[in-house]
């Protein structure tokens, strides 16, 4: 096994590590994902609840059950990619 240059070893990282381009704090994610799943659930859990309780079971499949998805985050090099690009734009701007 070769030593890896330090050049491929940013560019492994670039492909490798992973950023969050949503906008929000990566450490809320912790709190947020799971409020994110539990609420959903608990939707779900009332509407069979209220309908059963009516005791019109053919009315629950009329409505897709809600659900949440995690996604996951961009790549670090389109991430600074980006940057890049936005900051080359942005002095562009400033030159006109």
């Amino acid at each position: 096994m070769a030593r890896k240059t330090p050049q491929e070893k940013k560019r492994l990282s670039y492909a490798k590590d992973r950023r969050n381009d949503y906008g929000e704090n990566d450490k809320s994610s912790r709190k947020n994902i799971r409020l994110d799943k539990r609420f959903p659930h608990r939707a779900n859990r009332r509407r069979e609840h209220q309908i059963l309780h009516a005791g019109v079971e053919e009315v629950l499949y009329l409505k897709r059950p809600k659900r949440w998805r995690k996604y996951r985050d961009a790549p670090l090099g389109e991430i600074v990619q980006d940057r890049i690009e936005r900051r080359s734009s942005t002095r562009a701007d400033e030159a006109n």
